[in-house]
């Protein structure tokens, strides 16, 4: 599903760092997002290591305002404690950043359920600037509860997201939060959080400045449909993503029976399981509400042993 490598991060183009021995040109440290990466040798464990520290070394830090870290080699054996400890120790030299993403791997790569993750919010903890946040990959992924004055955007990308993150995230203060993307997953793959784990994200008070939230790829997302048209949190959104997952007509009725989000610019339900009667029936009530609608990529259950199997965009 993942198939390419980030365009852009925090409004600037991605450059790919060269490897030891391309002279290639290197642009303004200032004017794009680098991306350090770096392909799995078994001969050569510290390959990364070597690339970030030629990046540390040729590059002006001090302007550097956007990061993108790829494959960190075997990042399906090796976790990225060892990564976040890199970045985090350049942070007294990093004084411009203002964006990271973690982990841009495509699935010609790697399956994004084989990306090993860790403990994140040491990232958060060292840059008290940063606005922009995104991490790929929920194996091993976790996110105790924290604060961040200045975040501004947080996305989540996996097959998978622990409940334990889910509650990490919904707990932690971010008053300056505005954009929300969770790509919760299945429970084949670590997604195995509830409703319930989405209390506090739903009830708005500890997110006060939101206004996208995205609770995307889910098995449960018909009960998230259920729920978010009668949270607090739906008030203060502009625009709100229930796509990927698996909706169904049972998700839809909520939808059908509520005129809580007409205020919304956008809702983003493309791809799911809903019938032709529902598509339409969504697609004329949101007309009146005056609300843009995305109801493409309606896909069929797969049939298996006389039942029909519903399943998120992402998962493996």
């Amino acid at each position: 599903m993942i198939q390419a490598h980030l365009d852009t991060l925090h409004g600037l183009p991605a450059f790919d760092f060269p490897a030891a021995g391309e002279a290639e040109p290197l642009p303004a440290a200032d004017a794009v997002a680098w991306r350090i990466s770096v392909e799995p040798y078994d001969d050569d464990p510290d390959e990364f290591s070597d690339a970030w520290a030629r990046f540390v070394e040729t590059v002006d830090l001090s302007v550097v305002k956007a990061l993108i870290i790829g494959q960190w080699g075997e990042s399906y054996e090796v976790d990225s404690s060892s990564i976040v400890d890199l970045v985090v120790e350049q942070r007294h030299r990093l004084t411009a950043l203002r964006a990271v993403f973690l982990a841009d791997i495509t699935q010609e790569q790697q399956e994004i359920s084989w990306i090993q993750q860790s403990d994140v919010t040491p990232v958060l903890g060292a840059f008290p600037e940063l606005v922009e946040f995104g991490i790929r990959g929920g194996t091993e992924l976790k996110f105790p509860e924290t604060s961040h004055a200045s975040l501004r955007r947080l996305t989540i990308e996996a097959g998978g997201v622990p409940a334990a993150v889910v509650r990490g995230v919904a707990s932690s203060d971010f008053p300056s939060l505005e954009f929300l993307d969770l790509w919760l997953g299945t429970s084949n793959y670590g997604g195995d959080s509830t409703v319930e784990d989405l209390a506090l994200i739903l009830g708005g008070a500890k997110l006060p400045s939101l206004r996208h939230l995205g609770l995307r790829n889910s098995e449960i997302e018909d009960a998230i449909a259920a729920a978010v048209v009668d949270a607090p949190v739906l008030r203060q959104l502009t625009t709100l993503d229930l796509s990927m997952g698996t909706l169904s007509d049972e998700g839809a009725r909520a939808l059908l029976g509520s005129r809580s989000f007409s205020h919304l610019e956008f809702l983003d339900l493309h791809y799911h399981f809903l019938s032709d009667a529902t598509i339409a029936e969504l697609a004329r009530h949101c007309a009146e509400l005056g609300v843009r609608v995305d109801l493409a990529d309606q896909t069929t259950p797969d049939a298996y042993d006389g039942e029909a199997w519903r399943y998120v965009a992402v998962s493996e």
